[in-house]
């Protein structure tokens, strides 16, 4: 326990003191004192005591202050106890404190009321108590961090779990750790007004600013105001269909917004495709450059001009390419968390979802999908992003010829539960007029596709037909 004569506020107590008798055996501890701040934590329960239990409280909840979060047993005690009383409505000072304490069994271990005097009388004024709480927590935060990383090494040591969940239970731990140091607090009715304001002017203007990531289509924009932060999106689909190209599109529209929008932060996770051919998608799709003539080396100059210009476009947007074929939840949301770590993200695509290796093999499938969908889920609320996962369709829906519905979700049970909107895409029976367009097998290149919002937690259902541009594999706005 740390003696009277401590260090001024901010600074944290690291004197080395080593012993040179031989066989002595040195802890972390004995070496070094933890982070901590005496004066500080005295200041803030005398400001409590001081004001009487109410804005200082108040303060300390919203800046995340807990009993734990000092680093004296004493103040630990005293803080539960005006926590209790804060929340039986009950005013707060020494005296009462005090009574609470004895009721407790507690008042010996903090020194009686004379211990309670003593840390009432270290300040005059609780106007310094915001300061005095942002001390605390950061030295709480300093020896949390302490204690996960030793933790962490003595796991090495004797680990036995399997190694992907052992570095994902440390990473979200840290993670965590660094989440706890933002503290958000409740937004003034003028700001909400203004804010609110906007996005009615953004949505009468059609500029589809006013909440989310917009997919850049219409009609999708239109029902579901965008991709919105903590979201899990699946978008399903029969192979060949072409949910990946749909995807793509969402992130061309994120890196490369219309009407002068920033761009947004975009990480695709592409299990079936190499980054390469992710990017040569990308830039025949922007460029409207047919790949099929670039395979068959006849594309013209026009088409070179506009892959190079699209290029050049695409240099430098943040967008996030990882092609590991053998990837596992824990991969994904540790390599999603780094990279928001150091740019912020506002969309992430997964490609596709029955292709992510489960964590344990030994599970049944089922289960496996189970997991991955509740990691996926995980995903989006830990990080405040929209994810956008892709998922296979079974085949019930052409044996029956029908339109797909939820239903038809591959291992569908946990997927339709965790996500918040499902979209299916659906190729629609072709009639002869579809086929052939000039009677020598040039089949129609523009093909109509209809895409289900089958279910929206916040919004409407309902059916949207969207344009298939075979050549460029693009999607587009339907145009009747």
């Amino acid at each position: 326990m740390s003696s009277d004569s401590e260090p001024a506020f901010g600074r944290a107590t690291s004197d080395r003191k080593f012993s040179s008798k031989k066989g002595n055996s040195l802890t972390e501890d004995s070496i070094r004192t933890q982070p901590h701040n005496i004066e500080a934590e005295e200041g803030l329960l005398a400001a409590c005591l001081i004001d009487g239990g109410h804005d200082v409280i108040t303060t300390c909840i919203e800046s995340h202050i807990s009993p734990e979060c000092f680093y004296k047993t004493q103040h630990q005690i005293i803080f539960s106890a005006i926590i209790a009383l804060f929340e039986q409505g009950n005013p707060v000072d020494e005296i009462i404190l005090h009574e609470y304490l004895v009721k407790e069994g507690s008042s010996e271990e903090i020194g009686g009321i004379a211990g309670i005097y003593h840390i009432q009388g270290r300040i005059e004024t609780p106007a310094h108590a915001k300061y005095y709480a942002g001390i605390v927590h950061e030295k709480y935060l300093l020896r949390r961090l302490i204690r996960t990383s030793r933790e962490a090494t003595e796991a090495c040591y004797e680990q036995q779990e399997d190694i992907s969940v052992f570095i994902d239970r440390i990473e979200e731990e840290i993670h965590n750790i660094s989440s706890g140091r933002i503290i958000k607090v409740a937004t003034p009715i003028d700001e909400s007004v203004e804010q609110a304001v906007a996005d009615i002017y953004a949505m009468l203007n059609g500029k589809n600013e006013a909440d989310g990531v917009m997919s850049g289509f219409r009609d999708l924009d239109g029902m579901t105001y965008g991709f919105h932060p903590g979201q899990m999106i699946v978008l399903a689909a029969r192979p060949s269909v072409g949910k990946t190209s749909f995807a793509m599109n969402f992130a061309e529209h994120a890196i490369l917004p219309d009407g002068g929008r920033p761009a947004t932060g975009v990480l695709v996770f592409s299990l079936e495709m190499t980054a390469s051919q992710l990017a040569m998608r990308l830039i025949c799709c922007r460029a409207r450059a047919d790949m099929r003539k670039i395979r068959d080396r006849i594309a013209s100059k026009k088409d070179m001009q506009e892959i190079a210009n699209t290029v050049k476009e695409l240099k430098g947007q943040p967008l996030w390419i990882d092609d590991s074929a053998t990837s596992t939840i824990l991969d994904i949301r540790a390599k999603a968390r780094r990279i928001d770590a150091k740019h912020r993200l506002g969309l992430i695509v997964i490609d596709y979802l029955q292709l992510i290796k489960g964590t344990d093999s030994r599970a049944p499938r089922e289960q496996q999908i189970a997991d991955i969908s509740r990691g996926v889920k995980g995903m989006a609320k830990e990080l405040n992003v929209p994810v956008v996962v892709l998922s296979q369709l079974n085949r019930e829906s052409e044996k029956e010829n029908r339109d797909p519905r939820l239903s038809d979700l591959r291992e569908s049970g946990s997927i339709e539960q965790d996500a918040d909107v499902v979209m299916l895409l659906h190729r629609p029976k072709k009639s002869d007029d579809d086929e052939a367009v000039d009677g020598e097998g040039t089949y129609n290149e523009h093909e109509h596709i209809k895409l289900i919002i089958a279910k929206q937690r916040n919004g409407p259902v309902g059916e949207i037909d969207l344009t298939f541009v075979r050549r460029y594999t693009r999607y587009e706005n339907f145009h009747r």
